[in-house]
Parts: C-alpha cells; structure tokens; sequence
C-alpha cells in the first residue's frame, strides 16, 4: 500500500504527504481529495496568500497535457443591445426633466397666487 498523498491544482501535482498533519482544516479534507483534482476545492476554500506560498514546496510537477481537463467553451450568442439601451439613455433623463419642470411651474403658479 502507497503512503503518498498528492493532490493536483490548477494543473499541478503536490505531494502533500508531510502536511497532511500540519493542515489547519485537518487531514480528512485532503485524504478526500487525494489522487484527484482539488483545485474547486482548494479555491472554494478561499486560500491566503501564505497559504498559496506554503504550496509551492511540494510541487512535485505538470500534469500531462493529456491529463488535464478540457475546457468546454460554450457558444454565446451577442445581440446588439446599444441601440435599444441608447434611447434609454437619454429618454428617462428626459422624461424626469419635463416632470421637475411640469412640478417646479405648479410650485411656482400656487406661490404666486398666495
């Protein structure tokens, strides 16, 4: 039975085996990663900088090129949402500079007739 326990983030191979004791969250957490990608663990968990630091002394390497996950990119379809937001733009400014004008007329006709 092997004793190591390695861990892959972001593409990189550690052999966390001399930390696993010396882990603040506890060596469960890593022995359920081990073997396996933990980077969405590893980020969700929102690492200092000291942390990410102490991580470097047990880089052990690259994962293969082969190995690694592939990207899905997914299709987005753009829609040209300017021209509808540019009316927007200057059509409610408008509209609230009518209404205060509309109101500042109204306060002005009632103080003149009192």
């Amino acid at each position: 039975m092997c004793n190591d326990t390695w861990l892959i983030i972001h593409d990189k191979v550690y052999d966390i085996t001399g930390f696993l004791e010396e882990h603040p969250g506890g060596e469960e957490v890593l022995l359920e990663q081990a073997g396996a990608d933990a980077t969405e663990s590893f980020e969700d968990v929102g690492h200092s900088t000291d942390a990410r630091e102490m991580l470097q002394q047990y880089y052990v390497g690259e994962l293969h090129m082969d190995d690694r996950k592939k990207v899905t990119t997914t299709e987005v379809n753009v829609t040209n949402s300017g021209e509808s937001s540019g009316w927007t733009m200057w059509l409610i400014p408008a509209v609230v500079a009518v209404a205060v004008g509309f109101m500042y007329r109204y306060y002005m006709l009632e103080h003149k007739s009192s």
